[in-house]
């Protein structure tokens, strides 16, 4: 029985740090983006900002999850290094986004978001983060 409290202590730990690091995925969208990202997606449909949210909390999760499954048994470790690996991940994310920014004509965060159609950069930039995942990803040991 205590194996099993022990894992359910460590699935909420883990949680939480997951959930942690989506939410501030999910800022990262919202401070790279123009307008209210909650009001884009939820109250206008906007499916640009919904793929650009959609594909970053994948990309995160992916992390995370690859954290967990590679940690120690060591659960303070764990946390840690999912924490760590997590947040190195969103700020290559970043660092991607806003290097595509820099060599594409116009605000790419206002071009995502601008109209009811994705925009084709929307692929692009989504195929960036998810690459950029898969990598910090392979990265963790």
């Amino acid at each position: 029985m205590n194996d099993m409290a022990h894992d359910i202590g460590a699935t909420f730990a883990y949680g939480a740090v997951g959930i942690a690091l989506m939410a501030i995925g999910y800022l990262v969208v919202e401070v790279t983006t123009p307008g209210r990202l909650g009001h884009q997606i939820w109250g206008e449909g906007n499916k640009g900002a919904a793929l650009l949210l959609g594909e970053k909390l994948l990309g995160v999760g992916a992390i995370v999850t690859t954290a967990i499954v590679t940690s120690d048994n060591d659960l303070s470790d764990g946390l840690i290094d999912t924490a760590v690996y997590g947040a190195i991940g969103i700020l290559l994310m970043v660092v991607a986004f806003y290097f595509l920014d820099l060599i594409t004509p116009g605000k790419l965060g206002a071009t995502l978001v601008n109209g009811d159609a994705i925009h084709p950069a929307g692929w692009v930039v989504a195929a960036a983060d998810i690459a950029v995942a898969a990598i910090v990803a392979g990265a963790v040991s």
